[in-house]
């Protein structure tokens, strides 16, 4: 596991705050950038998934990236890309010029592209835009796996495809990739529950959810790993299981239960924009119940 990746160890998808009237806070997400900061994050995702980046003009987008850039002192990495390679590109220049540290590029959505169009469409965005990329690999959101192949290949041919965001639930396939890949091409974990299995087959960090309120323990875990402590991260990676399975689920999907786990913690980040919606009722009850044990296991 590397010592220093590029993005930090332990990056936080943030969520994107919303006020009484549904409108971006700017003002509110720079401070709970800031507090994330403090709590040990090393690096931020802005307008992912779990920032209901599909709910956002291009305008709302910009505005967030230069809030969190210019609130913290960490690397900030924007979600520019959608399923319109062409519309990905001019929002993702348009990001550049703001100051972001890199691009998370998601295989596009809905339209089922073969694997030559998945790769064209990462080319296309590596060659417009001089901004180091994550490629973000999430079949269950996209519809289509980003073949083992293709990742190398990128990996090797394009010199700013620099990393890799796995949501893709297949730790041994992981293995083939970062086996294959170039030494410099960096793995991050993009499911929470897969952190540690992860880790332990080459990743170099965490782009999490659950690292809203759990990031002093993914330091810990981390930290016990780089150590050679592997009992002490297994002990803390299972401290961390109610927040992961907390985080979403078929009645409250990400990022509905962070949001109210940080409306509990103090955060004013208001619901969820539709399609998504209002939290369930006594969801907030649970995430308390949640962070409590949380805390309580710290010890």
């Amino acid at each position: 596991m590397s010592s220093s990746p590029r993005f930090g160890r332990i990056l936080t998808a943030l969520v994107t705050p919303f006020d009484a009237n549904g409108r971006v806070d700017l003002d509110e997400a720079q401070r709970l950038a800031r507090h994330l900061v403090a709590e040990g994050n090393e690096g931020f995702i802005v307008c992912g998934t779990t920032g209901e980046s599909p709910t956002l003009t291009d305008d709302e987008k910009l505005s967030m990236f230069a809030a969190i850039v210019e609130a913290v002192d960490v690397p900030v990495v924007a979600g520019t890309v959608g399923n319109d390679t062409a519309h990905s590109i001019e929002l993702t220049r348009r990001a550049a010029g703001i100051g972001v540290h890199g691009v998370l590029t998601l295989c596009p959505y809905y339209s089922r592209p073969s694997q030559a169009g998945i790769e064209a469409h990462f080319r296309a965005i590596a060659e417009a835009v001089d901004l180091p990329q994550i490629i973000y690999d999430i079949p269950v959101r996209t519809g289509r796996k980003v073949s083992s192949e293709v990742l190398v290949r990128l990996a090797s041919e394009v010199p700013n495809i620099v990393a890799l965001k796995d949501a893709a639930g297949s730790p041994a396939e992981t293995a083939r990739v970062i086996s294959s890949a170039p030494g410099d091409f960096e793995v991050y974990s993009g499911d929470d529950a897969l952190t540690l299995p992860l880790l332990a087959v080459g990743a170099v960090g965490t782009i999490g959810v659950a690292t809203h309120w759990t990031a002093p323990d993914h330091v810990e875990m981390f930290n016990a790993l780089a150590s050679g402590d592997l009992a002490e991260a297994r002990r803390v990676n299972q401290r961390m299981l109610p927040s992961f399975s907390f985080e979403t689920g078929d009645d409250a999907p990400n990022p509905i239960p962070s949001k109210a786990m940080l409306r509990t913690l103090g955060f004013s980040v208001g619901q969820c924009r539709l399609p998504l919606g209002a939290a369930p009722d006594g969801l907030e009850d649970r995430a308390r119940d949640v962070y409590a044990e949380l805390v309580a296991s710290r010890g």
